[in-house]
């Protein structure tokens, strides 16, 4: 069973601690192993008792040096209690998956994947930030709204070199997680690099639940008019049915235009992404899929807009990733909206999740995303229509030159945002 639900695919940092506490004996490990070499064998190869199907890894590789070195741990370790047939098959796997050098391609043990879903559901533990791994380096996609991520100022592009003192050069995105997870209420202290600061800086960050709202919005009052302004922090199960809400509010207002916030948003939902552009576009391609083999397939709007004609700008930053940049490039390759901010991060790959045994999941990158016009998101990213900075020392006073440049065009009469 697969499904592609997650077009922003990056690490948010939950802290309940992995705790698979089995213990063995020489009966269970060979029993179980049977069991999991079974079922992984019938998932991966379709192998049956009937026959087998091409492309077997058996008939392409020797397994042997596994199954060997599994065999000299079992007799030679000299911690009998700490082999653990299932993490060391979870240990295995993740292992496979990590040699692709894919950071995006990533293996779920079923604690992992359970955190990983409830953050689509806005509800996690830890210290609320979005993690990718860039030329072996571990990068800040974007704290979260309200999270102690973001409350401590960690910020897009940082670039965390230790965690806690530790050096984690040469680990894995999954290994760094580990080190950030923790108990609710402790401290944990990362060591980052930020572009034009000369000095290594270390953020302190306080553990916690974090609930994550979806949709938030309002009406923009100003002397010259009204604006509706709707953010959107991530493309969850619900954002859809949010957003449609918030038009539906707004909707009853004299508005002069409208601002989508997708600032700091990592992504989520393709479906969602496809479903919020076509509130705004009355036909049209919203993005293609370019996969390995095969015609690309298209997506396209629904072809029943709430919203086609009111004037629209998009706000974007260095922490728009994925469905956020589908949104904003398939809107702006229309000339639907006006998009305003920094260059988006560049998150142009699909990854399609497997669900296994066990309730783990692996998770695959199987295709790329192209705009409506062609754009390779991965490479180019969403370059804004009208390029605004927005600097920590506004952030600190708490000015938005990017929203206050938002609300004067839509408010220009001269002008017209789509």
């Amino acid at each position: 069973m697969s499904k592609i639900f997650r077009t922003g695919t990056l690490f948010l940092l939950p802290l309940i601690t992995l705790f698979l506490g089995w213990q063995i004996g020489a009966s269970y490990e060979q029993k179980n192993l049977v069991e999991l070499s079974e079922q992984l064998e019938l998932l991966y190869t379709g192998k049956t008792a009937s026959g087998t199907i091409l492309g077997e890894p058996e008939q392409e590789v020797d397994l042997s040096l596994l199954w060997g070195v599994w065999r000299l741990l079992l007799k030679h370790y000299i911690v009998e209690d700490q082999l653990n047939p299932p993490e060391m098959v979870y240990g295995a796997v993740g292992g496979l998956v990590r040699a692709i050098g894919d950071p995006y391609t990533t293996f779920m043990t079923p604690t992992e994947n359970q955190q990983f879903t409830q953050s689509l559901q806005g509800k996690l533990e830890g210290i609320g930030a979005e993690l990718t791994m860039r030329d072996g380096m571990v990068v800040v996609v974007a704290p979260l709204k309200g999270s102690p991520a973001s409350k401590a100022g960690l910020e897009p592009e940082d670039i965390i070199t230790k965690v806690d003192g530790e050096d984690i050069q040469g680990e894995t995105l999954h290994q760094v997680v580990q080190r950030i997870r923790g108990p609710k209420g402790s401290n944990v202290t990362l060591s980052i690099i930020r572009e034009e600061e000369p000095d290594l800086m270390e953020i302190d960050i306080t553990r916690a639940s974090i609930t994550v709202p979806s949709v938030e919005y309002e009406i923009k009052e100003t002397a010259t008019g009204s604006v509706g302004y709707i953010q959107l922090n991530q493309f969850g199960e619900d954002s859809v049915k949010e957003v449609k809400n918030a038009l539906k509010d707004l909707r009853n207002e004299d508005l002069q235009g409208l601002i989508m916030d997708v600032r700091f948003n990592g992504g989520g939902y393709l479906e969602g992404a496809v479903d919020m552009a076509s509130m705004f576009l009355k036909e049209g391609k919203v993005v293609t899929v370019e996969r390995r083999n095969g015609e690309p397939s298209n997506h396209y709007v629904s072809g029943r807009p709430s919203d086609p004609d009111i004037p629209l700008v998009v706000l974007i930053n260095e922490g728009s990733a994925s469905a956020s940049e589908i949104l904003a490039g398939a809107l702006q390759d229309a000339n639907r909206a006006t998009i305003i901010g920094k260059k988006s991060f560049g998150k142009g790959t699909v990854q399609e999740v497997f669900d296994l045994p066990g309730n783990a999941s692996v998770r695959i990158t199987v295709a790329r995303w192209l705009t409506p016009s062609g754009r390779d998101l991965g490479k180019d990213g969403v370059h804004p229509d009208i390029e605004v900075e927005r600097t920590r020392e506004d952030v600190a006073n708490q000015e938005d030159p990017q929203l206050d440049a938002a609300l004067e065009l839509l408010l220009d009469g001269s002008e017209s945002a789509n």
